[in-house]
């Protein structure tokens, strides 16, 4: 547990929870960032500042999807931070890190998963050099945070668009010439499409909390600082649809590469019928040369095999040269 009390100018770092209940008691302003759940920090949340059980239940259990609720004296908010999984691959495989905040009259709680992702971490660190914006309000410092957490979504997902650029150069490359890269390219692009459907399962819900607090529904968000969730409800506005349209340029992708698959097995099939157009009237006539009735005139002609040849050969020419009139070929 890591808590900054505001300390009249400063800002004072407190690690344990009975100083930390003392500055509440006294109406001071802190931010507490929690870690590992234990029975001292429920009983803090619980009996010092009147947190609901099942908030708390919240605060230490990963939620599929955001969530935001008004318990009256403080609210309750659950949103999602993006991070990549392995950078050293070539697709964009995420995890999603959950931040619980509560955000009352003279306190901030979070707990974030991970601390940098949900930008705790940075802003605690702006808070400890200029204790300005923790004296505006625990709502500003909750505001600090979001708006980080959601810059950090852009860089992120700027790279879907390297990478579905990748993949469609590398279609068209094998498109080419004429490599099969199923196996390589189908599960990419399904890869990037989980990524995508992911994260746009959880923009949506995220989209609509961001909303409700840029409406001002929550007393707890002054009017002054309205504005400032608006802009950050602006800019995840984007990021939700360039999500979008990621979706919907990979499912194209992932049809035009079946289409390209499908159209050289066309090929391959129409190459084949023609070879066997070609073979079946040679078959015919070799056949009917390799019976052995007694009375065939051929049989024992000096030219007979070079005719049988011939023959085979003038068949073959002549439907070679109809497939090309027709354009066949």
């Amino acid at each position: 547990m890591k808590a900054l009390v505001l300390e009249g100018d400063v800002v004072a770092t407190v690690e344990d929870y009975a100083t930390l209940a003392e500055a509440h008691r006294a109406g001071k302003i802190f931010w507490i960032e929690l870690d590992e759940r234990s029975n001292e920090a429920v009983t803090f949340l619980e009996k010092e500042l009147h947190i609901h059980p099942l908030a708390v239940e919240d605060v230490w259990n990963d939620l599929g999807l955001p969530k935001v609720e008004d318990f009256g004296d403080y609210v309750q908010i659950i949103l999602h931070g993006l991070t990549e999984v392995d950078r050293a691959s070539g697709d964009v495989p995420l995890e999603l890190a959950e931040l619980d905040l509560l955000i009352g009259r003279n306190f901030l709680v979070t707990h974030a998963r991970d601390e940098k992702v949900c930008a705790v971490t940075p802003v605690q660190l702006e808070v400890v050099r200029n204790p300005r914006l923790l004296k505006k309000g625990p709502a500003w410092v909750a505001h600090a945070v979001m708006d980080r957490m959601v810059d950090e979504y852009v860089p992120l997902i700027d790279r879907f668009d390297t990478e579905i650029e990748s993949i469609e150069e590398k279609i068209l490359d094998d498109e080419r010439r004429h490599i099969q890269g199923d196996r390589e390219i189908i599960p990419r692009i399904l890869r990037v499409k989980r990524s995508l459907q992911v994260l746009r399962r959880t923009t949506i819900y995220q989209r609509e909390i961001l909303l409700r607090l840029a409406r001002a529904e929550f007393d707890e968000i002054p009017r002054d600082l309205v504005p400032f969730y608006r802009d950050v409800y602006d800019h995840f506005a984007r990021v939700t649809e360039l999500v979008d349209s990621y979706r919907e340029l990979v499912t194209s992708l992932l049809e035009a590469h079946l289409s390209m698959q499908s159209n050289r097995l066309n090929e391959v099939m129409k190459r084949l019928t023609i070879m066997s157009t070609i073979m079946l009237p040679l078959s015919v006539i070799a056949g009917v040369y390799g019976m052995n009735f007694e009375h065939m005139p051929e049989l024992k002609w000096v030219w007979g095999y070079p005719f049988a040849l011939s023959l085979m050969a003038l068949v073959a020419l002549g439907i070679i040269v109809w497939f090309r009139d027709k354009k066949w070929f």
